[in-house]
């Protein structure tokens, strides 16, 4: 083989990326768009017991403070989780307590405010399941059809910058709810939540391609009802229920295969976190939970490991609310 002239250009057919080599290794150009004001955290729904919320609330990820009222969603509910691109994000499923789950996908404008717009429709109607996305698509997978037949192993996805119904992916490798993810511009990972045993699981998708998810690893710290996020390089699986409430993050390196390792621990132990937790390149939020029902927001930096920092409160205090960001590593 010919050795490849620093510089050379070529164009990644698994990751839709331009690519520059760098006289050591394929490197992706950067054609992200500068975010006006910072990029943006943004959280949606939740519950305390007995009662849902349609609270829409927003932070800037690089700052520190209380968050702030976004706008309302269709509907208040729960167990929803939401992805995004750098200019929307996109709410599904989900339930009002008490509800059945809900096939609902609705999206806001992440740099304004205001209320939902309808999107479409996922393929089924479920709750507590994982949620993450690339720079045009969106994947909802796993989760808790209801009413039966309970678990689903259904990965759904859509093209973000469109509306319409959820297409068919393929399957997860184990069918859990309680689950939850995140991804970089290529790949897709699912990790933890209960059959009802709690999981060790993690599996992945190509997220250009569809297919049935295949397996990346195992938590070192078997997990459900937990959140995560991640930058384009390393995702984060924090809090949750093993089955004791757990403060515990744990993180993995995403382009490789393998388990997870110690990451540090959150300020407050909790669980029913759901899909509340969004991302920068630099930081990682974890917002909300019950404890039991907390607003805290923590702050980690993800390139780093040590214990999370207090960033904020949420508005609502209220845990199974999704999260997402404008700035997150699928992007």
């Amino acid at each position: 083989m010919s050795e490849v002239p620093s510089g050379a250009m070529r164009f990644n057919s698994d990751s839709q990326k331009l690519e520059y080599w760098d006289g050591a290794q394929w490197l992706e150009v950067s054609t992200k768009e500068t975010l006006i004001g910072g990029p943006r955290g943004v959280f949606g729904g939740g519950e305390t017991p007995g009662v849902s919320y349609n609270t829409i609330e927003y932070v800037t990820i690089n700052t520190q403070g209380n968050a702030v009222d976004f706008g309302d969603l269709s509907s208040a509910r729960a167990s929803l989780n939401a992805c995004s691109s750098s200019t929307r994000g996109v709410f599904g499923g989900g339930n009002t307590v008490p509800a059945p789950a809900g096939n609902i996908l609705e999206y806001i404008t992440i740099a304004s405010t205001g209320n939902t717009i309808d999107f479409g429709d996922l393929t089924r109607s479920s709750s507590l399941l994982a949620a993450y996305s690339s720079s045009t698509r969106g994947i909802w997978a796993g989760g808790y059809i209801s009413p039966a037949p309970g678990l689903t192993n259904i990965i759904d996805y859509v093209t973000i910058t469109s509306t319409g119904n959820a297409l068919d992916f393929g399957d997860l490798t184990v069918a859990r709810s309680y689950v939850d993810g995140f991804s970089s511009p290529t790949r897709g990972i699912s990790g933890g939540g209960e059959t009802p045993t709690i999981q060790n699981v993690i599996d992945y998708v190509t997220i250009a391609s569809t297919g049935n998810a295949q397996d990346f690893g195992d938590l070192t710290v078997s997990v459900s009802r937990h959140t995560a996020c991640s930058n384009s390089t390393r995702g984060l699986f924090a809090a949750g229920y093993t089955p004791t409430i757990t403060n515990v993050i744990q993180f993995l390196t995403i382009s490789t295969l393998g388990n997870t390792q110690d990451f540090g621990d959150l300020t407050v132990a909790r669980r029913n976190t759901g899909g509340s937790s969004c991302a920068s390149p630099i930081r990682g939020l974890f917002g909300g939970g019950f404890s039991p029902t907390t607003n805290v927001i923590d702050y980690v930096t993800i390139t780093s490991t040590g214990n999370a920092l207090d960033f904020g409160d949420l508005t609502v205090a209220r845990f199974l609310i999704a999260g997402c960001s404008n700035a997150h590593g699928g992007l």
